[in-house]
Formats: structure tokens, sequence, C-alpha cells
């Protein structure tokens, strides 16, 4: 077990393998700046696949156990299914998931991850009412095709499907308790995020925060909650389960209800930049290392002299003297 100054264990890594997304979602790459001219990451300055898994090879051996598959959207990262076989076969890595907005996950990919070693996924899905979705993707993307995905990840084995979706007031709020409905009693379980200020573009504002207590008040007037255990320490949703039995929903509170105290997830952005808290101002290069010839000796010590250092808690100092730091955009390393 590696842990930080706080005293917090090592446990998860989020990969993110792309910086590019075919969605313009308002709360993660807003059109406005993610356009026609943006510059994303050259090819060569992404880590190759062989890269990715020695890097998760040696983050196992500091006490890695969970890994999720990110992006952008990592569907638009070909070949992907090469990626989860090398991962898969990774002595203590117990969970292989991935999060996904589901847009290119068709049968045929579905069951070629699943194949490889892929044991669950998680797709974005934000409103079931097609014209605030469309507004939300912001690229006119139709909800049915999302639909499918999630049947054809039921289809593949990808259990349980975890279904994400960002809370805004006034645009999304109102889309609450329609997706709970449509998934209660399903084994799919939704997690309700508050919309959070990551990054520097997304226009965030404290009132447009729908919290989860809110959230959670919302859902339990129709269907009534009851808490339920963490599966594991430094899992980030807080657990609800429906009283009469038809499942169990998750609510995400970084801004209202901070978990900084129990975070456990290191991230490793698509060009090989470690970062230790999803709202950092900067990371380390692991990249500078595998390409100069360092043993996995030296890129392990590296690792663990990052981890070990680690003192990352903004959602709990979270106020105006945070509002102005320059943080890495969502969409580098991944939500």
């Amino acid at each position: 077990m590696t842990l930080d100054a706080l005293r917090r264990p090592l446990h998860d890594l989020r990969i993110s393998v792309t910086d590019r997304c075919n969605f313009r979602c308002v709360y993660c790459m807003p059109k406005e700046v993610f356009g026609r001219d943006f510059a994303f990451l050259p090819r060569e300055h992404l880590l190759t696949f062989e890269e990715i898994a020695r890097t998760t090879r040696l983050f196992a051996e500091l006490g890695v156990e969970k890994v999720r598959i990110t992006g952008g959207e990592p569907l638009l990262r070909r070949d992907l299914e090469r990626l989860i076989g090398m991962i898969a076969t990774i002595d203590g890595i117990r969970d292989l998931t991935l999060t996904t907005n589901g847009s290119l996950l068709t049968r045929e990919k579905a069951r070629s991850l699943a194949d490889a070693g892929l044991r669950r996924i998680t797709i974005s899905l934000d409103s079931l009412d097609d014209k605030v979705f469309r507004a939300m993707n912001d690229v006119d993307f139709p909800i049915d095709r999302i639909l499918e995905a999630i049947d054809v990840a039921e289809e593949a084995g990808l259990r349980p499907i975890k279904i994400d979706m960002v809370v805004m007031r006034g645009l999304n709020d109102r889309s609450i308790l329609d997706l709970a409905g449509r998934f209660r009693g399903s084994g799919h379980i939704v997690r309700f995020i508050e919309y959070m200020d990551v990054g520097n573009t997304n226009g965030w504002r404290m009132q447009d925060v729908v919290s989860g207590a809110e959230i959670r008040e919302t859902i339990s007037s129709r269907w009534p909650l009851e808490p339920i255990e963490p599966n594991y320490f430094g899992e980030v949703a807080q657990r609800w389960r429906y009283a009469d039995g038809a499942g169990e929903i998750g609510v995400i509170t970084s801004v209202t209800q901070p978990f900084c105290g129990s975070c456990t997830r290191s991230r490793v952005s698509a060009d090989g930049e470690i970062f230790t808290c999803l709202f950092a101002e900067k990371g380390f290069s692991v990249r500078t290392l595998l390409r100069s010839g360092a043993s996995d000796q030296e890129i392990s010590a590296a690792l663990a002299r990052v981890w070990t250092a680690r003192r990352d808690r903004y959602s709990e100092i979270r106020s105006a003297e945070t509002s102005g730091l320059k943080k890495v955009e969502m969409s580098h390393i991944g939500g």
C-alpha cells in the first residue's frame, strides 16, 4: 500500500487515451472553446498502448487495483481492445472499466471489448428528453443511439452498467425523475453528478449546481431511498437503494459534500502526464521517463514520489481564493 501525505492509499487509476471527443458537452468541452480550430494533441504525443500498459503495471505494483479507461471519448482511439487485453492480464488489477458517451458503442464493439477483458462500462446520459440531450451534447446527437448502446453493452455482459448524469440547474434538472424511473429495476445504476468547476472553460457557477441532497430528495419523494455502505474505501458515489428493492442509484457530491479525505485516484493524461487531482494545476510527465530509457525501478520510484507527496484536497478548500486557479481541462484527464 502506497500512502500519500494525508494517509490516503493509492487504489484507483484513470487513464485517458485521447483528448479528442465527438461531443461538445456544455459542462466539459464547450463548442465556443473546442471549435474547429482547437489544437488537439499530435498523435506522436499520445502514449502508445505499450507505454500505457507498462505504466499501469508499475502503478499496480504500488497498489492500484482498479483501472478506468477514459478520454475525451476513448472509443475514438483505434484498436482500443488491444489495450484492454494488455491491461486485463496485469497482476493485481481486479476491476477494469471504461467511461464512454456511447455514440460509437456498436454491438460488435461491445462484444470485442468484453472478449478482450473489459468487465464493466459507464455510459454518459444527461437526459431522456431528446431535445435536452441534443442541446447538452451540442452536436445534435440523438438519444436513441445511446439507449441502443446501453442495450448492446448489457448483451455483451458488461454489467452492472453505470449511467452518469451531470445535473445542471435550468438545463436538465427536470430529467432527474425520468432517468431514475427509466432504469429502476433494470439492474443498471444511475449516478447523478453535481456540476463541477473542472478546468477553466465550462462557465461554472455555483448557482447552476443542483446539490446531491436536492437530487436525492427529488427521487426519494417519488421512490423512497435508503443509504447503503460503500463498496470500498474511496468510492466516489454515495450509494442509495430504493426501499422497494428496485435497485440502487449513486450521487456524486464533489461540490457540496467533498470526499477529498477518501480520494484514492491517480490520473494519467493521454500525453503521459500524471495528475493526482481532478482539479490539478499541473502534472508530472511519465512520458519523458518512458521515452528516455528509464528502468522500471526508476519510473516506479518517480510514481511513488508523486503519490507520497500528494496533498490535494481542492474540493474541501474550494472558495473565492481557488476560483482563479488555472486547472487542467476534464477532457485532458477524464472525469
